[in-house]
């Protein structure tokens, strides 16, 4: 799927997780929820960190661009060091290495850790990075072009800024889900684990599949690209995506919010 399609399923999939946790009895803060949703939507790009002219890649100028060239290398060093005979041979690293549920669950590792053993510096750049993400896929209209990127990360630093301070206020849920002392901010690594998970559910749906599996081989691939029978599969950018999904992923962020919000 393409980035906006990506960032709204990430933010309805954290809504449903909001509405979710209030049926299991734990629910979230509005502030839990508004960040989580966010970071979802942002987290839910990062998976195209192995494609040159992904969103992603445009978000922070040259050191996005660079970061990807040199993520879509090592991707591409992964296949071809992992492959399986049934694997096909390619040229480059895309939909490999950051599209499994391996690399999903360490970058949320990653900055749960960096979250509790960085303070709030590391929270701020977390929220940063993320709301950068989020604003360049749910307003990508209003984002594209080079002249808007300071405006973009002027926007994400103030919107950080402002989240982290909220969210630091006694029940406004820095400690959501882990209240041990020491845990605060815990949870961050839940959206983006979510996020990308979701973007590779997306990619799964299209055409070429998504190896969400690796490294656990199917059959004589290690690389299986996962999905629906190809009869059910639609290209990229396609008019199920933008005229049915897209709305489809509105509506149940709206009743996910709803619901976790306790409105319905």
């Amino acid at each position: 799927m393409m980035g906006p399609a990506h960032s709204l399923s990430g933010a309805a999939a954290w809504l449903g997780v909001g509405a979710a946790a209030a049926a299991a009895g734990h629910p979230m803060p509005w502030p839990v929820l508004l960040a989580g949703a966010l970071i979802c939507a942002g987290a839910a790009l990062a998976p195209d960190l192995d494609h040159k002219a992904a969103t992603i890649s445009r978000s922070f100028g040259p050191l996005s661009r660079w970061i990807c060239e040199i993520v879509d290398k090592l991707s591409y060093a992964v296949y071809k060091a992992t492959r399986k005979q049934g694997d096909p041979r390619r040229s480059g690293g895309h939909r490999t290495l950051t599209h499994t549920w391996l690399w999903a669950v360490l970058l949320g590792a990653g900055c749960s850790a960096a979250a509790i053993n960085g303070g709030r510096w590391a929270v701020l750049a977390i929220l940063f990075v993320h709301m950068v993400l989020a604003i360049e896929g749910l307003l990508w209209r209003a984002a594209r072009g080079s002249s808007s990127d300071v405006l973009v990360w002027l926007l994400a630093a103030t919107s950080a800024w402002i989240i982290a301070g909220v969210l630091d206020k006694p029940g406004n849920g820095s400690d959501w889900l882990f209240t041990a002392p020491g845990q605060e901010y815990l949870w961050l690594g839940l959206p983006i684990v979510l996020g990308a998970l979701v973007h590779d559910i997306g990619d799964a749906l299209t055409v070429s599949g998504c190896p969400i599996l690796w490294p656990i081989p199917v059959g004589r691939k290690r690389w299986y690209p996962l999905g629906p029978p190809k009869a059910m599969r639609f290209r990229a950018g396609s008019w199920v995506e933008l005229r049915v999904l897209m709305p489809v992923f509105m509506l149940l962020g709206g009743v996910g919010c709803a619901a976790a919000l306790g409105v319905i």
